[in-house]
């Protein structure tokens, strides 16, 4: 990974409008020319930061869901913004698409009509292995009519097997939690849980 310049690095941010930020600065960034610049603080020790930063973690991660047919941003490039206090970022073309927390606050019910759609991909994630702890309305995308993608899965894991039941409940559970926190309670969680398992016990029984 090269080192940016705090000059390019200044440059970008003249050029760029800031899309996320918070206490410790500027997360996400979308560029004059429409890519995004997604940013990384570390709070892991310094020395596993700088063997395996998070801009590479990112980055890897992207490649396998890609690999697994899960629509992901398009990663361009992973840089290093400041190695020695572990700040990394990815540069990207963002997937296009909105999120369906957008999309529940533009139109609950156009939401509630996913519901079948969005039951199903979360078992194809979860027969793939595919525990990702963050799976929640702000990182799920509507991509197509037909297709989903992820964004910022950092967390995400990949296990050898199909995930099992207490992968399958913790997961709802965050769900359950993020829900609440951001106060979207009209979301039908309760139906997208019985679609998915419905889903899970047909597949089951087939052969």
């Amino acid at each position: 990974m090269r080192t940016v310049t705090a000059n390019e690095f200044q440059d970008w941010l003249a050029h760029s409008e800031v899309l996320e930020k918070d206490s410790h600065g500027v997360k996400v960034l979308r560029r004059d020319d429409g890519r995004y610049l997604k940013i990384f603080r570390s709070r892991r020790h310094p020395l596993l930061v700088r063997c395996f930063p998070e801009a590479q973690r990112f980055t890897q991660h992207a490649q396998r869901l890609q690999q697994m047919d899960i629509l992901t941003p398009q990663i361009l490039e992973a840089v290093w913004i400041d190695r020695h206090n572990g700040v990394s970022a990815c540069l990207y073309h963002p997937l296009p698409g909105r999120t369906l927390e957008q999309l529940y606050h533009q139109d609950p019910a156009n939401l509630e009509a996913m519901i079948p759609a969005l039951a199903r991909y979360i078992l194809k994630l979860h027969r793939q292995g595919i525990y990702f702890r963050s799976l929640h309305l702000g990182n799920i995308l509507q991509a197509t009519e037909q297709q989903f993608g992820l964004i910022d899965f950092l967390d995400i894991r990949f296990k050898w097997f199909p995930l099992g039941q207490w992968h399958v409940r913790r997961n709802f559970a965050h769900l359950r939690s993020y829900l609440q926190r951001r106060r979207l309670v009209a979301f039908p969680l309760e139906r997208l849980m019985a679609d998915y398992e419905a889903l899970r016990t047909h597949q089951g029984k087939q052969p």
